[in-house]
């Protein structure tokens, strides 16, 4: 698929560098959050300071014993002190998938999920149009963050790269691509940093 090989050959691993330039981004919380009543001054009080993740691998031909994308998801919040509490791999079928983010997303035991595959433009690339349906709120930023720090890798390739995220019964939802690069970068430079505190604030109220 194409969601898979627009990485290969490019080591996603340089966009580690980027993980300093993320840590500017708490010196711009007065730019993102201008507007947001709940964030006024108590802006990390809600976050979750150890997060539970559930992972989906979409892939019509993996194994979860052959899952290097999940692998690496896996390992991004395990370095940083998290838990994996479920992995799941379903094929490139449109109900399958949509069930599944739902399901996972809805365990009292998963702060935040993250998918790998299904977001390029082949045919049976349906993760995106499967997750949409489910997003309670959209988190636009994510997808333009990380196709930024894959430009820096892939150049224009980047334009057929559809990472999303959003909020699924009060759990925040990542969609990225298939590739083990793609996947390392998107979960160490954006998912893992901000996950715990998005999920801090999508069930804050409840």
């Amino acid at each position: 698929m194409s969601d898979h090989d627009h990485d290969e050959g490019h080591d996603h691993d340089e966009g580690h560098d980027h993980d300093e330039g993320h840590d500017h981004d708490e010196g711009h919380d007065h730019d993102h959050d201008e507007g947001h009543d709940h964030d006024e001054g108590h802006h990390h009080h809600h976050d979750v300071d150890t997060l539970a993740a559930g992972i989906v691998t979409v892939s019509s031909s993996r194994t979860l014993d052959d899952d290097p994308a999940g692998d690496a998801i896996a390992a991004a919040f395990e370095a940083e002190g998290h838990e994996v509490t479920t992995r799941e791999l379903v094929p490139d079928d449109y109900d399958r998938v949509q069930a599944t983010l739902r399901n996972v997303a809805r365990r009292g035991d998963v702060d935040a999920v993250v998918s790998t595959g299904g977001t390029g433009v082949t045919p049976d690339d349906v993760t995106v149009e499967a997750a949409d349906p489910l997003f309670e709120k959209t988190l636009p930023g994510f997808g333009e963050l990380f196709r930024r720090l894959s430009y820096d890798e892939i150049g224009t390739r980047v334009v057929g790269t559809r990472a999303v995220a959003g909020i699924v019964e009060g759990t925040p939802v990542f969609c990225l691509p298939g590739s083990e690069n793609a996947a390392r970068l998107g979960a160490t430079a954006v998912i893992v940093p901000e996950a715990g505190h998005l999920s801090g604030l999508a069930t804050r109220d409840a």
